[in-house]
């Protein structure tokens, strides 16, 4: 999904899209300011949001508000009052954000309620809520009622949001069901590795703007296949932390290896399993679709995944295996075709027997099948497995309105809603005032929500140093307010884009998220030595960049120590011990920020893009490696005098 991937602003017709509270007010202020600000949106004399008086403002906006005389007050005797197992879960995740946030320890009890309490209740008999509606009143006391613990929870994210601006909640009453079923992210770390607390950060901001679904397309470091293990991956241990912190903030992670096209990463090292055209030139990215060993490779990776991954959905990517005319360059594909349906089969129904091979198997492992779009080009006499979920992102001629037709669940994966890293970002603006919403595919708008699932915004890394991790959290917050917004409630709650953006202003982050902008050490020039008796590089010059990273420059030659050594993917050197060097000194060049954090006896410092630290070899030299490879070096930093 990555190299073929358009820059463009419009989709090309056959190529893929490509802790509050305790922290000092000023990293409060840097993070603030990335999240919020970096739309290109004023601040100052912003339109406030036009809306009835006293209706809480909240993202997404509340569906419906009933005022009453009075408010609530949240102080430090307000207690939360959760009686069964399912609310008690809720009010721990709860009385943690508080926590975060800066607002007290609460106690949990089982007791009566007093003014001034939180009472969380799960009531299965409150059907019309759904399992994701709830109730919230507000007045001597704050009540959240939910039919299913989710609904409960989400309760709870409009109480943070709420109390983020203050101790006091208007009185009144509303009833908040979400419109849509997936309210989805989706986050290619397939190539250009992310970092885990910045993955972290994304599921606690998604949950609270009830956001409930993060689809991973990304590499998980094999025991069944080492040989597939090029940098890239991610260990079991890492992702099992990250599934554990989605279920408790009711984010499901749906990861996804995308296949056959798009297998690159895994088909490094397995030269026999890629497709080869008829002048004998292998494809690196492509798996040969007529071999069985190819679909038993593939899907023994899809049961490893299970062992990390318990969602039920399981995401087989299958866009742009083949590109217009290519299957001419590989007559066997269609030879295999013809064997197996006869003498009308076309290569495509090799492809679509693939992908239906595949959900035989997962549905077998009891989890649900999905897939992209731009492979059903109605040039298949086979058709796709009904039940298989359809991400629509390029307008292809089997529309969505036919895919719903055929049995396919439809989810809106939009190409006008895709962040690139280094090119083109959706413009959250435009749609809004366009009044978006999920039933506007590209090529077609739906009269009905019926088949739609929801929508998600898609993050590609094309040019894997355009932008480094804290640029694109901040370029992905607006768009991540719209579309939780749009697949929860009205798509345009707010008269003006500015008053949409101020209403997120003041909702703010959520609590708890991981300072990541922050530079512990303070400009100067310093030396740097092993701490495990190394001399490291001498007369550091350390200096801040805007995103929240750190410059490292030679006072003696004047450049700036760099990874680039290697073969480069998506413009990234992602090869273990390739080598750190000193090169000119570029503002631009993400390459050159580092980040420094704060351990045990020093610092660790970690490449902003490859995300690989910086280690001293016995002979002097600086390389990088992946912490599970090499245990991360630790730095003593001297201040030179």
């Amino acid at each position: 999904m990555t190299e073929l991937r358009s820059l463009a602003p419009d989709p090309p017709s056959s190529a893929h899209r490509p802790s509050r509270g305790p922290w000092p007010a000023r990293v409060r202020g840097i993070v603030s300011a990335l999240l919020l600000l970096a739309a290109a949106v004023p601040v100052a004399g912003a339109a406030a949001p036009a809306r009835t008086p006293d209706v809480p403002l909240t993202v997404p906006a509340l569906t419906d508000w009933t005022p009453a005389t009075g408010s609530y007050r949240y102080g430090p005797g307000s207690r939360i009052i959760a009686r069964d197992p399912a609310s008690r879960r809720v009010a721990h995740t709860l009385a943690e954000d508080l926590r975060a946030a800066g607002k007290g320890r609460p106690v949990l009890s089982r007791g009566a309620a007093h003014a001034g309490d939180i009472v969380i209740d799960v009531d299965r008999a409150r059907e019309p809520l759904g399992r994701e509606g709830y109730e919230l009143r507000a007045g001597r006391r704050l009540e959240i009622t939910g039919a299913r613990e989710a609904g409960a929870f989400y309760g709870t994210r409009t109480l943070l949001q709420l109390l983020a601006r203050g101790d006091r909640v208007p009185a009144g009453r509303t009833v908040d069901v979400p419109r849509y079923e997936e309210r989805g992210v989706g986050v290619c770390a397939c190539y250009v590795h992310i970092s885990t607390p910045w993955l972290e950060n994304l599921v606690r901001d998604m949950a609270y703007r009830k956001q409930n679904q993060l689809l991973l397309e990304l590499k998980v470091k094999s025991d069944r296949h080492p040989e597939a293990n090029s940098w890239g991956y991610y260990t079991k241990s890492e992702l099992r932390r990250l599934v554990a912190l989605g279920e408790k903030y009711h984010v499901t992670i749906v990861p996804e290896i995308n296949s056959p096209g798009h297998m690159d990463p895994w088909l490094e090292n397995r030269p026999d399993l890629q497709l080869t055209d008829s002048d004998g030139k292998p494809q690196p990215s492509r798996l040969d679709i007529t071999k069985d060993a190819s679909f038993a490779y593939y899907t023994s990776l899809v049961d490893e995944y299970a062992e990390v991954f318990p969602a039920r959905t399981w995401h087989m990517g299958a866009d742009e295996y083949m590109l217009g005319s290519d299957f001419a360059k590989y007559p066997h594909v269609l030879a295999y075709a013809k064997k197996k349906y006869g003498k009308n089969a076309t290569p495509q129904d090799a492809f679509i027997d693939f992908v239906n091979r595949v959900h035989a198997h997962v549905t077998g492992k009891g989890k649900h099948l999905r897939i992209w779009n731009d492979g059903l080009t109605g040039d298949n006499t086979v058709p796709v497995a009904p039940g298989t979920t359809v991400e629509h992102w390029l307008d292809v001629p089997t529309k969505p309105s036919r895919l719903i037709a055929q049995g396919h669940p439809v989810m809106n994966a939009a190409y006008s809603l895709y962040l690139v890293r280094g090119g083109f970002h959706t413009d959250t603006e435009k749609l809004y005032e366009q009044r978006w919403d999920p039933r506007t595919f590209e090529g077609e708008k739906l009269a009905s929500r019926d088949g739609i699932t929801g929508a998600k915004i898609s993050l590609w890394p094309d040019d894997g140093r355009g932008e480094t991790e804290n640029e694109v959290a901040a370029a992905t917050a607006p768009p991540l307010a719209h579309i939780a917004q749009v697949t929860w409630g009205a798509a345009h709650p707010d008269p003006t884009y500015e008053a949409f953006t101020s209403r997120a202003r003041a909702v703010g982050p959520a609590p708890g998220l991981h300072d990541l902008t922050e530079v512990s050490v303070p400009d100067g020039t310093y030396t740097l030595r092993d701490t495990s008796g190394r001399a490291g590089p001498r007369g550091i010059r350390i200096g801040h960049t805007p995103d929240g990273y750190a410059t490292l420059t030679s006072t003696t030659s004047g450049r700036c120590l760099e990874t680039r050594s290697g073969k480069l993917t998506l413009n990234v050197p992602l090869q273990p011990g390739s080598s750190v060097t000193e090169e000119a000194c570029d503002a631009k060049n993400t390459l050159q920020r580092w980040q420094l954090t704060e351990v045990r006896g020093g610092h660790r410092l970690t490449n902003a893009i490859t995300r690989m630290a910086a280690h001293v070899t016995q002979d002097g030299r600086l390389v990088q490696y992946p912490a599970d490879q090499r245990t991360p070096t630790v730095w003593a930093l001297t201040p030179d005098a």
